[in-house]
């Protein structure tokens, strides 16, 4: 079994995993956008996130010699340590539900937005429980500051919503009313691609679109934020506890969970609710959403393979978060919560997010992007070193 032993290894894992975490949202909502139903991405999406944990599991999680004290994957699977096992399924179960609230408030509130609160909340409760089942392994007078940097973050990212919501209006109150009422549903006759960021823009977009929202109060989104907050808050401690018992829930001599068999069985407790879910709303669709069927989803190619792309993403970069954080504290691989910088990124650059807003906007957004970047970095800086 290989394990991540070095603060400077961990390090890597958790830059990674930014890079993976921030990017996989950028596709799936790439795909909401061409009017791709979400129910079918997401179950190909999570075909592939299962997929990314039995290869990890296979691969890091076979490497090396065994032992009594740190037994391999497939050794582990018939061991007595159900406890441990059912806390990495309760952490799975969290992020599903999560990651399930996240696909429907990006259409709500944006991408950008979405993972700021979203983040900045699992960063405020997450990393504090973590900080503390880490029996404190990671420096206070370091990490609590990050944490303080994130809490600004959400502050800063509700001004960016509530600004770029306002140039949104303005924007679309320039245009004629009866233009607006005309194009809303029923598209746009125009011949020529409209600019990013522009009134006949967000009309085009509302056209093309699975999820309406014109109309549709953001409240709905910033509630479905806060919900995923709370969610993504839990499912890293669930999966400290897992992994290092620290309620003493195992039998004597029983070894604690690698972390690649509890991430198996996190991954699969995330597969199963998230097949639940989205079959159910195949036929029982939220949001005014067209319903679907297994049949119609099995025939829809259109993006396939985009939303297989962000499943691996998502299982690599979780699975490199949880590395990281066994080597340095998961309350420092929380660092990894500042993925919105890549989310904003691929916004800004592929869906023209912020595009011709007002000045007010772009300094909100400078100052939430600012904070996480010192977040991130103090996040990281307050690692410190598991004795095994």
């Amino acid at each position: 079994m290989y394990v991540v032993e070095s603060r400077g290894g961990a390090i890597s894992c958790m830059l990674l995993s930014l890079l993976f975490l921030g990017t996989w949202p950028a596709i799936l909502t790439l795909l909401e956008w061409r009017g791709r139903l979400p129910q079918h991405t997401y179950l190909d999406y999570t075909i592939t996130n299962l997929l990314a944990a039995v290869i990890i599991a296979f691969t890091f999680g076979e490497f090396g010699h065994t032992n009594d004290g740190q037994p391999n994957f497939l050794i582990q699977l018939s061991q007595n340590n159900w406890p441990s096992v059912l806390f990495a399924m309760v952490g799975g179960v969290v992020l599903s539900l999560g990651n399930q609230s996240t696909q429907y408030a990006w259409a709500f509130v944006g991408l950008s937005v979405t993972e700021v609160i979203t983040a900045s909340i699992t960063v405020v409760i997450g990393t504090t429980l973590n900080y503390f089942l880490d029996d404190k392994i990671n420096r206070a007078e370091i990490l609590f500051p990050g944490v303080a940097c994130f809490l600004i973050a959400v502050c800063l990212g509700s001004a960016v919503h509530a600004s770029n919501a306002k140039d949104n209006k303005e924007k679309l109150n320039k245009l004629q009313g009866s233009q607006v009422g005309e194009n809303r549903y029923y598209g746009s006759s125009k011949p020529e691609k409209a600019k990013a960021g522009t009134a006949s823009f967000l009309i085009e977009l509302e056209n093309r679109r699975s999820i309406k929202v014109f109309g549709r109060s953001t409240l709905i989104g910033l509630a479905m934020c806060l919900f995923a907050g709370i969610c993504f808050s839990l499912f890293s401690p669930a999966f400290n506890l897992a992994t290092n018992d620290q309620w003493n829930t195992l039998d004597d001599g029983v070894p604690h969970l690698s972390v690649y068999t509890a991430f198996f069985y996190f991954s699969c407790s995330c597969f199963v609710i998230a097949i639940i879910l989205n079959i159910t709303f195949l036929y029982h669709p939220a949001f005014n959403l067209p319903k679907s069927s297994i049949k119609a989803y099995l025939n829809d190619w259109e993006g396939r393979g985009w939303a297989f792309l962000a499943g691996f993403l998502c299982g690599f970069g979780n699975g490199l978060q949880f590395m990281g954080g066994q080597a340095a504290g998961y309350a420092a691989a929380d660092a990894v919560q500042a993925l919105p910088l890549v989310s904003t990124f691929w916004g800004v650059l592929f869906f023209g997010e912020y595009r011709k807003s007002s000045r007010r906007t772009y300094v909100f957004l400078v100052g939430m992007l600012s904070m996480f970047i010192v977040a991130v970095g103090v996040l990281m800086a307050s690692s410190g070193h598991r004795k095994n």
